[in-house]
């Protein structure tokens, strides 16, 4: 496991070199965003997947939420609704995910589904920018507390990621809000950060 620092834009400059040679070759990154640290890989590799479902210990045949740098990355994965179009361009970059239709067969995907987000992080925009989407779920065991810090995060692993891009404490506070938008009416499956009635 290697352990770079991460928490001004020349650290994170110099550490996308690496950051993407671990996601081509299928890696974990532990990586922050605008509230608790997360396990990023490429949503399309089930080997990549499957491996974050062991550091979380976690049921297989749960889909895993992706983040995206830009609306371009994201709808090259999923399926906008036009109803939701200006709601989400108003909202993001965000603490906000959605269940979205899967445009294209993913990994990380659950059934036709997918959860995204743009996050309102921009160090980890730019690491998404050279990379690609990555996963984003949070770095800890499953069903247990989300990680403000590095090397609690790894504490709480069921073994070590492949990278870990160290940005000092994150903010923690509530998680990205979560919402299902592939109903005929939005449906929040976890209140959180954002207000999506506010938006």
């Amino acid at each position: 496991m290697r352990r770079l620092p991460f928490a001004d834009r020349e650290q994170a400059v110099a550490a996308m070199t690496t950051a993407l040679a671990e996601v081509e070759r299928g890696g974990v990154l532990l990586l922050p965003t605008e509230s608790y640290y997360g396990l990023g890989a490429d949503p399309r590799r089930a080997t990549a997947v499957e491996r974050i479902h062991t550091l979380k210990a976690r049921p297989g045949g749960l889909g895993l939420p992706v983040l995206c740098a830009d609306w371009e990355q994201l709808e090259s994965l999923v399926v906008v609704p036009e109803a939701y179009r200006a709601r989400l361009s108003r909202a993001w970059p965000a603490p906000l995910t959605v269940v979205l239709p899967s445009r294209v067969p993913s990994a990380a995907a659950c059934a036709a589904t997918l959860a995204v987000r743009i996050p309102d992080h921009s160090l980890l925009r730019a690491l998404l920018y050279r990379v690609g989407p990555l996963t984003g779920t949070s770095a800890n065991r499953h069903e247990g507390p989300p990680c403000t810090d590095v090397d609690q995060a790894l504490g709480s692993l069921d073994g070590a990621p492949d990278l870990v891009l160290d940005a000092g404490a994150t903010a923690g506070g509530e998680p990205s809000t979560l919402v299902d938008l592939t109903a005929p009416e939005p449906r929040v499956l976890r209140r959180g950060a954002w207000t999506w009635e506010a938006c």
